[in-house]
């Protein structure tokens, strides 16, 4: 069995957005601000390799030659915090699809039960991205990717904003044949199971509600 592809987008843009979101005394709007461009570069890094075809064009002075998105592209949120990275990906595909998985975390046990799902339908050949921006456990992710191969997705992408070695590691061991992008891989869980140092808890940090 081999690793999970993992891929450090290490761009200064990215890195520069990543260290706003890490500062306590960033606001909830400059926080929203900070995900929406951080997640942009990553989600461009991740979908590089999209396949795309040729296209003839007529621009305002006359004929040109270019290329468009070929293939169905589908975004899956986990929410709800996985919500803040999706006008981001529907900037760089404003024809994906869109599915939403929820999970609820047991801030006890930190294991990640299911209380909705909702995919578009033919989903084998699409490209699929789940968008969660924080990889801690790894359980939510397992989960999630559980749900969409069961719905016969092959092409699977993880776009994540910060990750934990072991929450890579555990992924690996659920999904080894799927792809992780992240701009950073953090020290270590802490006994609550947060990111150290990691930024926080997204979903409150996004909305206000913390």
């Amino acid at each position: 069995m081999s690793a999970v592809p993992l891929h450090v987008v290490t761009h200064p843009i990215a890195q520069d957005a990543l260290a706003e979101l890490r500062n306590k005394d960033t606001t909830s709007a400059a926080f929203r601000a900070a995900a929406h461009r951080l997640s942009v570069v990553v989600i461009a890094d991740a979908l590089r390799d999209l396949p795309s075809a040729p296209a003839r064009i007529t621009t305002p002075v006359g004929p040109a030659d270019g290329r468009t998105l070929a293939g169905d592209v589908v975004l899956v949120p986990v929410l709800r915090a996985g919500l803040g990275m999706l006008e981001a990906g529907l900037l760089m595909v404003p024809r994906a699809r869109v599915g939403h998985i929820g999970l609820r975390r047991d801030e006890e046990t930190a294991i990640a039960s299911r209380y909705y799902a909702r995919l578009p339908e033919h989903v084998n050949d699409s490209s699929l991205v789940i968008l969660d921006p924080m990889l801690a456990t790894g359980g939510s992710a397992a989960a999630a990717f559980d749900l969409v191969k069961s719905a016969g997705v092959r092409h699977l992408r993880l776009i994540c904003l910060v990750a934990a070695p072991e929450g890579v590691a555990a992924l690996e061991r659920a999904h080894p044949d799927v792809d992780i992008y992240t701009p950073a891989v953090d020290s270590h869980l802490n006994e609550r199971k947060f990111i150290v140092p990691g930024l926080g808890d997204f979903g409150d940090r996004l909305y206000g509600t913390e």
